[in-house]
């Protein structure tokens, strides 16, 4: 086996890897949104509460984020360091705005006192809490991932024969930007 043909297993591989991470995430919220739901019919369910407009905003960032992720990995394909740079670290600024601006929905729940516990809590804020800081929890691994690339980018391992690392990168963001559109739809019509 010749190096290029291991390098291409290699890369293969871990292609497969993700896919079957992001699979078995997908189950997860699939799961999760299958219980909220069933849970409609309960009597505790809200049905006129407003999402917070920062997860509008979030919803924003975090497409923007697929988009400076995707323009990143071609940057680095035509050898585009400068400009791969400035694409990643966009790309953690919008991530780290999502986070924001996730946190701050947090607060505004909680200041119209819509909390996800205790006598006063409804099961629709609950599952609402549940969704966001399940993704909140993924989205941490992608900010992880993204702070290795940058150290990656930095230390110069990627150019355009070797991209791997922003590849995946770009993959598992893309599938963070497309779960979040569809957990936020799915929160905002089928509330």
């Amino acid at each position: 086996m010749t190096a290029q043909e291991y390098q291409k297993r290699n890369e293969r591989s871990y292609k497969l890897l993700l896919l079957f991470a992001m699979i078995s995430m997908t189950m997860m919220f699939a799961g999760i949104t299958s219980a909220f739901v069933v849970s409609k019919s309960r009597r505790d369910w809200l049905h006129d509460f407003d999402i917070p407009i920062t997860f509008f905003y979030s919803l924003i960032a975090i497409v923007l984020c697929s988009v400076t992720f995707h323009f990143a990995k071609k940057s680095i394909q035509k050898d585009k360091r400068l400009q791969t740079t400035l694409l990643l670290l966009a790309t953690l600024g919008l991530g780290l705005f999502f986070v924001y601006s996730q946190f701050h929905g947090f607060t505004i729940l909680f200041e119209h006192n819509l909390v996800p516990v205790g006598p006063s809590s409804k099961i629709t804020i609950s599952f609402l809490y549940m969704i966001v800081a399940v993704h909140l929890l993924h989205l941490a691994g992608g900010i992880i991932s993204l702070l290795v690339i940058i150290y990656n980018h930095f230390k110069q391992k990627y150019n355009s024969s070797q991209f791997l690392g922003i590849e995946l990168g770009a993959m598992y963001w893309h599938f963070l930007d497309f779960l979040w559109i569809y957990l936020f739809l799915f929160i905002y019509f089928f509330k």
